[in-house]
């Protein structure tokens, strides 16, 4: 349920971001995003009478270069390629996800990966692939790279997450170190690329929704990286797709085809199929509890 929420809130991101990159640079939009984001945590924090300070510094920093470096490659890909487009490099991670603890299974013999979770993944990729069917002009190879390569740092952030989680991290403290890698990176970038535009109403109210749907979303995806498997929640996310698959029919006036409807039938069946692949392994309760 946790993942099936971040899902949804990530995809409304989505759209807010296409929606601001008319007006903004992506630097800047790293930058409100995640200054919303700190601002947001850290009132949070202090009503709840939480701690942020870490003992795992350099955990928080790996997460937080791999992180924002995604973030703000993801952006930078929906200013310049097709929203469908973007969202399938991006949700690629899942598969690069796959394949990283496949290699890790294999080479340090110490774990395993459950096949049918790895294939379960595949097909949820499949999925994504018929719903969106993705395409981008040769001028547009930029845009395509950087959406590429958001989907393999993606995979690596995913894997920090689930680390910080079985630290004893709560998300909290997670979603607040990310969004402060976020404000700095953002805000150099944007001034290393023009500095920041002036607002519209319109426009900061963009901004604003990002900042905001991104963090309870990223907070909602630490807590179920934390208590659950890396490629069960890699599976559930790909109904993020299903949203942005409506999305786009209802604001973007995409066509609904038959490949399209197979694709969402296929992404939903890898979701169950995680969910019941995933259950029988949960035989104690989570370790972490923020």
């Amino acid at each position: 349920m946790l993942m099936l929420a971040s899902s949804f809130l990530f995809a409304t991101m989505g759209v807010c971001v296409k929606l601001a990159a008319e007006q903004y640079g992506a630097g800047e939009i790293v930058f409100y995003r995640g200054l919303v984001g700190l601002l947001f945590i850290g009132a949070l924090t202090r009503w709840r009478g939480g701690d942020l300070r870490t003992q795992i510094p350099m955990l928080h920093v790996r997460r937080s270069v791999s992180g924002v470096g995604a973030l703000t490659l993801w952006f930078y890909a929906i200013g310049h390629l097709p929203l469908a487009t973007s969202i399938t490099l991006n949700y690629m991670s899942s598969v690069w996800m796959a394949l990283f603890l496949m290699v890790s299974a294999v080479v340090l013999g110490s774990a395993r990966v459950d096949a049918r979770l790895v294939g379960t993944v595949l097909a949820g990729f499949v999925g994504v692939t018929l719903v969106l069917r993705p395409s981008f002009e040769q001028d547009q190879w930029l845009g395509a790279l950087s959406g590429l390569l958001s989907g393999v740092l993606s995979a690596v952030a995913y894997l920090q997450v689930t680390a910080l989680g079985r630290a004893g991290e709560p998300e909290y403290r997670v979603v607040f170190y990310f969004s402060l890698g976020g404000t700095v990176a953002g805000l150099l970038l944007a001034l290393l690329s023009g500095g920041l535009h002036a607002h519209t109403w319109s426009g900061a109210g963009l901004l604003l929704a990002t900042g905001l749907l991104a963090t309870l979303a990223q907070m909602l995806m630490t807590r179920a990286y934390a208590i659950g498997r890396a490629l069960a929640n890699a599976s559930l996310q790909y109904l993020g797709i299903v949203y942005s698959f409506v999305y786009g029919v209802l604001i973007f006036d995409e066509s609904v085809t038959g490949s399209a409807i197979l694709g969402m039938v296929m992404i939903v069946l890898a979701g169950i199929t995680a969910t019941l692949l995933r259950a029988p392994s949960r035989s104690t309760p989570p370790s972490t509890d923020p």
